[in-house]
């Protein structure tokens, strides 16, 4: 038995703070007082492990909600960069790729499957639980299926419709891995091979998993351009399926669309107020962090990054492709090289590509370091508005989403070069929501119980009796990021003692290697 006393208990449900004491046992909150519980020396109490949290929040553990950690849970259990800002949950396998189902052509991201190694022996989501509990990871995890994982099984990364045959072995493959423990479908349709799909095959999809009670979170066709008409498809398909859906990580991409964010936020406003289920998510940040190779054509894309090495080895169709780079308008001042593989490109990371030609037109640059990494490099697109983030979190059913993989300053994951988000997130969206007038209990309900209540994870984000004890202790005055675009890999400050299932993975900035996480059900 464990008593967190003399805490301010901020409970994740948005009623005012009071300072008190929480009792856990096992893995599971017993008790919340507030006020002094009996002395420690009482029989009660003679074995309890007391924990001062004078001076600290004693808040639910936050809960994640827009993750990529699936694979990284088994490479570095320990999740430091989430624990150390005071994350016990990841709601994982999103933007359309997951870890599992993984049949035909389907493979992992490049730097899952090239991390994972000799640890990469699941197929299935029901193989993946069993390899996920061996690895016993720190923090909890639901888990989606991606539906480019799920389609590239089936139907292969080819730029084409899926036949009905192929609908019908999705739908199976889907209905499979949510019985296995999926927790709902996610896409991303600007992805391969999302982008060659139909909205009926989405919708198909989704009225499968709607059926089997499971979500829908959604990385929409466009974040700029046609962002409206995006939002469009997501509410039709919520209408014709009933499903509940999330959008993620809410944006208004590039200069010329910083304009349409209240027309964005009107039409989904109104959704929510006709009485769809429809939610969203943001990091605090304004520039987007994904592959380098997004910049491609979409011929060039066709087929992933093995097609896109073998039309970069052919001279007449890499200098289509330099062409069409050069000729696409991006401005290249608000591009910076993230996570490198080669050791040529290393220099390269966190670097604006702007900067870094050295003669070479943006197009040859992209070309070379691509070609030298197998297309794996990672990049940071600065195309969001300052302003537009602050309107779009000062609504309050916009959750914290990192939209990043955990990540740690040592071992296979140190050499990357990640965005500032996997390690500052969440002090990072407290700060921005406080300074917009969110009181300290709204932003810690909007970090911890609106998110368990939007995805339905039972017990996890309250501070109450019967609850599982997932629980941060913290500091506000020092909980902040200390992760740049420059030097990502620091470790944010503040939280001073992390529960997850009544175990203790953090406390006093050390990772103890006490690991209870799991992989959670729906139900």
């Amino acid at each position: 038995m464990t008593v967190i006393t003399d805490g301010l208990i901020v409970d994740g449900t948005g009623r005012p703070g009071f300072t008190g004491d929480v009792v856990i046992d096992g893995d599971k909150i017993a008790d919340v007082m507030p006020k002094r519980l009996p002395d420690p020396a009482t029989p009660q109490f003679r074995d309890a492990t007391i924990v001062s949290a004078a001076g600290c929040i004693v808040s639910p553990g936050f809960i994640d909600a827009h993750s990529h950690s699936d694979a990284y849970l088994v490479i570095e259990p320990d999740a430091p960069s989430k624990l150390a800002q005071g994350v016990t949950t990841e709601i994982n396998g999103q933007c359309g790729g997951s870890v599992a189902p993984r049949y035909g052509e389907a493979r992992l991201s490049s730097d899952w499957a090239s991390l994972l190694g000799e640890r990469l022996t699941w197929r299935s989501l029901a193989e993946y639980r069993d390899v996920l509990a061996a690895a016993k990871p720190a923090i909890n995890t639901v888990q989606f299926v991606g539906h480019n994982t799920l389609r590239s099984s089936v139907v292969g990364y080819a730029g084409r419709e899926a036949t009905p045959d192929e609908m019908k072995e999705m739908v199976r493959l889907l209905e499979k891995s949510l019985d296995e423990g999926g927790w709902g479908l996610t896409t991303g349709l600007i992805y391969q091979p999302g982008k060659y799909s139909t909205p009926q095959e989405v919708e198909t999809l989704a009225r499968a998993t709607a059926k089997r009670g499971g979500f829908y979170a959604t990385h929409m066709r466009s974040e700029g351009d046609a962002i409206l008409e995006a939002i469009d498809e997501v509410i039709s398909l919520v209408k014709a399926t009933g499903i509940r859906a999330e959008i993620s990580h809410l944006k208004t991409s590039g200069r010329r669309n910083w304009h349409k964010v209240d027309a964005v936020l009107e039409k989904l406003e109104a959704a929510v107020s006709s009485g769809l289920l429809l939610g969203s998510d943001r990091y605090p940040y304004c520039a987007a962090g994904t592959d380098l190779d997004v910049v491609f054509p979409d011929w060039a894309g066709e087929g992933a990054a093995k097609a896109e090495c073998a039309r970069l080895a052919d001279p007449a169709t890499r200098s289509r492709i330099v062409a069409e780079i050069d000729a696409s308008g991006r401005d290249w001042s608000q591009v910076m090289i993230g996570g490198t593989w080669h050791a040529d490109n290393k220099r390269f990371s966190g670097r604006i590509v702007a900067d870094v030609l050295g003669g070479l037109t943006p197009g040859e640059l992209v070309c070379r370091i691509l070609e030298k990494d197998e297309c794996r490099t990672g990049a940071f697109f600065f195309g969001m508005s300052e302003e537009n983030l602050s309107k779009i979190y000062s609504r309050p059913w916009i959750v914290p989403g990192s939209d990043a993989s955990l990540r740690a300053p040592w071992g296979p994951l140190g050499a990357d070069h990640p965005h500032p988000r996997a390690y500052g997130t969440m002090p990072e969206f407290y700060r921005r929501v406080r300074a917009l007038g969110a009181t300290r209990e709204e932003a810690i309900r909007r970090m911890t119980g609106a998110v368990a209540e939007r995805f339905c994870i039972r017990s996890r984000g309250v501070i109450e009796k019967g609850a599982f004890a997932d629980v941060a202790i913290w500091r506000e005055n020092t909980f902040a990021s200390a992760a740049t675009y420059d030097t990502p890999h620091c470790f944010a400050t503040g939280v001073e003692c992390v529960f997850v299932n009544g175990a203790v993975p953090y406390r006093a900035g050390r990772f103890t290697g006490e690991r209870a996480g799991r992989l959670l059900e729906r139900g």
